[in-house]
């Protein structure tokens, strides 16, 4: 999650490198501030995290949240006042 100015030209052109960055490395947008993506544990997410600190904008906040395989299949989700129906949420799995 980030909060980056966008004022002057080069704060602008600061927030679009990190958008591009994070889509790059395959985060996916849930809202304009907020990317994620999945790992597959946490060495993975620490080298992630490790990349993200070394492209930080000079100015702005970002917020790094990790989540694990259980807190994310709990997540509940609200379109409007209907509940998506997300009862069994499961990591992705690759063969």
């Amino acid at each position: 999650m980030f909060d980056l100015p966008v004022v002057e030209k080069t704060d602008r052109k600061a927030a679009t490198r990190f958008r591009n960055f994070l889509l790059d490395q395959g985060f996916a947008m849930a809202q304009y501030s907020v990317y994620y993506r999945m790992v597959s544990g946490k060495d993975k997410g620490q080298t992630m995290e490790r990349r993200v600190r070394e492209n930080l904008p000079e100015y702005g906040s970002v917020q790094i949240v990790s989540l694990t395989d259980k807190q994310y299949e709990n997540i509940k989700v609200f379109k409007g006042k209907t509940r998506e129906n997300t009862e069994k949420r499961e990591q992705l799995l690759l063969f």
